[in-house]
């Protein structure tokens, strides 16, 4: 996919073996970005995202002269039966040219066209990832509905949140669990009425995960301020 915005041409293409000279600066930018949001994702190696990228499991983005410029990856649970897409991060120099749209949408169709009868989930703190999500035809849900695949879990224990993951028995935390379910029975009105009610609502609903980071934040901290009183 060739896209021009603002004079850069970027190439949003599935990677492979020969973009893995990207790597190391793909992560690097995964992780200085968690902790410019003071949140946390899955911490992945350069040579997990190489191996993504020679799996051709991901996409990633390039301008003409081959910098690069933005990348996701997929990954697969419980046997393929989940799908997320993950990792997604676009470089802070070609950010507000809407490529993480761009991005998401081709990893969303390699997605469906590798596991065409596969769940594609998705955790996030962020609201433009949600209206993204939204407008690809996921919908909000409880942590219940994602998958139970230990290893998905275990992804998290990299994540400055984890510790109120585990409290809440892995049913809630700081993200916002959306899901895309290709084989839904859910009436196809009622699907899109409550993909346009999300859409509307975003900023009421991100006021709202801002207010959850906040309260569960200091509910922890409370917590680890009371355990130290007997230690």
């Amino acid at each position: 996919m060739q896209s021009l915005m603002d004079n850069i041409s970027f190439q949003i293409i599935v990677a492979n073996p020969s973009h893995t000279v990207y790597s190391t600066q793909i992560t690097d930018e995964m992780e200085n970005s968690a902790k410019a949001r003071g949140t946390g994702i899955a911490k992945r190696s350069p040579a997990y995202v190489e191996t993504k990228m020679e799996e051709g499991k991901a996409v990633i983005a390039l301008t003409s002269d081959g910098k690069w410029a933005g990348f996701c990856y997929i990954e697969a649970w419980g046997h393929g039966k989940y799908v997320a897409n993950s990792g997604l991060i676009v470089s802070p120099e070609f950010r507000k040219y809407g490529l993480a749209r761009l991005i998401k949408n081709e990893v969303f169709k390699l997605s469906r066209l590798k596991y065409p009868d596969s769940k594609i989930f998705g955790l996030t703190t962020g609201a433009a990832v949600m209206k993204i999500n939204s407008e690809l035809g996921y919908i909000p849900v409880s942590y219940s509905d994602l998958t139970d695949d230990n290893e998905f879990w275990k992804g998290c224990q990299s994540c400055v949140n984890y510790e109120i993951l585990v409290s809440k028995n892995r049913q809630n935390c700081l993200c916002t669990a959306m899901l895309y379910d290709p084989n839904s029975k859910r009436n196809h009105t009622q699907e899109l009425a409550l993909r346009e009610n999300f859409k509307k609502d975003l900023k009421l609903f991100d006021r709202w995960v801002r207010l959850k980071k906040y309260v569960m934040l200091k509910l922890n901290k409370s917590k680890d301020s009371i355990s130290s009183i007997f230690l």
